[in-house]
């Protein structure tokens, strides 16, 4: 699973990314600081199973923070986009294809208005970023369509000499941006577009782009800077401009002090949690830094709203399920470690799916799962639920 971050320049979009991962990441307040796409590991967080069984669990992959587990996700942080990044603006064609692969899209604004549309900075609430949703709308829907038009009348051509199936057609030609048979049949549907690909207008694909973009590309958006006094107001106004889209509180910058201070063991603090406590000795600047984090981004929306992005986008929007391996008589694995593994698998997976997940040859030797927590045997198209304990038996 890859999640892409992206947006204009100077939104804060390297500082959420560091915030996720702190990854080493090149952060300033002018265009284009990031020009080569960064690739990073960042963690969803669920509760940990360790805790309903008495156990403390030792991740082989990620971490656990008093029974809070994190889960690594693929984080890719793309240059700044800016109008006209389609047609190849400010290398933005470049760019944009780098998101092909991603699952889903964190839109990166800067709410508090403090940066026009070219990524300049400029005075907090003389800009309104509700243009920055709009624009990045246009901008992902032209990419769509000029890959969608790239060869189009040769492509509709065959499909009707061929007398091919279109849903099928489009897939194969659009695979590279995550389009499946199911989504395009399922687009064909909703855009009621008629089977004779040929009489489709410059219009038609325009929506056949747009929706296709919606299905493959789907985003959360992150509101960041809501810290500086005039965010919260744009806030309010964008959530009811945009009442489809998830938008959510952020401070980028609180998220990554607070994490530099808790790996300096200045604080104790959970990602995602709206109190940290002072572990170590804090100077005159640190202690007010901590506090109005705490009074003007904690205390105000419950988070800095970082690792609520990432789990909202993976959980709510991706729709994953958390599951952990394990046996009815044993949690830990050859080496002692209890309940090492946690995998991010699609909603509807079953028990099957789990299996062969694991490893092709459980998945083919598969005979029954069992429900951990039950200690009931469940057959291989069992539904897997959220956190899950999951074992497999195979044959030997």
């Amino acid at each position: 699973m890859l999640i892409g971050i992206t947006g204009k320049p100077s939104t804060g979009k390297s500082t959420f990314f560091k915030a996720a991962t702190l990854a080493e990441v090149e952060i300033a307040n002018y265009p284009f600081t990031t020009i080569k796409p960064n690739h990073a590991v960042g963690y969803v967080k669920v509760a940990c199973m360790d805790k309903e069984f008495g156990v403390q669990c030792n991740p082989r992959f990620g971490y656990c923070l008093q029974h809070k587990r994190f889960i690594p996700v693929d984080l890719l942080d793309v240059a700044g986009l800016i109008p006209g990044a389609h047609a190849g603006a400010g290398l933005g064609s470049e760019f944009l294809d780098d998101l092909n692969q991603a699952n889903a899209l964190i839109h990166v604004i800067d709410i508090s208005g403090s940066t026009n549309e070219k990524g300049e900075a400029v005075d907090p609430g003389s800009y309104d970023p509700a243009n920055d949703i709009l624009f990045l709308e246009e901008e992902l829907d032209q990419w769509y369509l000029r890959i969608l038009n790239k060869g189009w009348e040769k492509f509709a051509r065959q499909v009707r000499q061929e007398n091919a199936n279109v849903a099928r057609a489009l897939a194969k030609q659009l695979s590279g941006l995550r389009v499946t048979e199911d989504i395009a049949k399922e687009v064909l549907r909703e855009e009621a577009l008629n089977e004779d690909i040929l009489s489709w207008d410059a219009n038609a694909l325009k929506h056949l782009a747009s929706a296709m973009r919606k299905k493959t590309k789907p985003m959360v958006i992150a509101a960041n800077k809501i810290d500086v006094s005039t965010g919260k107001e744009n806030y309010l106004r964008l959530v009811k401009m945009f009442p489809k889209y998830t938008i959510v509180p952020c401070s980028a910058e609180s998220e990554v002090a607070l994490r530099e201070a808790a790996r300096k063991e200045l604080i104790q603090y959970i990602p995602g949690e709206k109190n940290f406590t002072v572990a170590g000795k804090l100077n005159e600047k640190q202690e007010k830094a901590l506090q109005f984090i705490q009074k003007n981004v904690l205390d105000a929306y419950g988070s800095t709203g970082v690792q609520l992005v990432l789990d909202t986008i993976v959980f709510d929007v991706l729709k994953m399920v958390a599951i952990f391996p394990g046996g009815v008589n044993k949690l830990e694995d050859k080496d002692g470690n209890v309940l090492p593994d946690c995998f991010l698998l699609q909603h509807g997976a079953t028990a099957l799916d789990f299996a062969y997940h694991l490893h092709t040859d459980i998945g083919e030797g598969f005979i029954r799962a069992i429900d951990v927590k039950t200690k009931r045997a469940v057959g291989k198209e069992y539904v897997l639920k959220h956190r899950d304990v999951i074992e497999i038996v195979t044959r030997k």
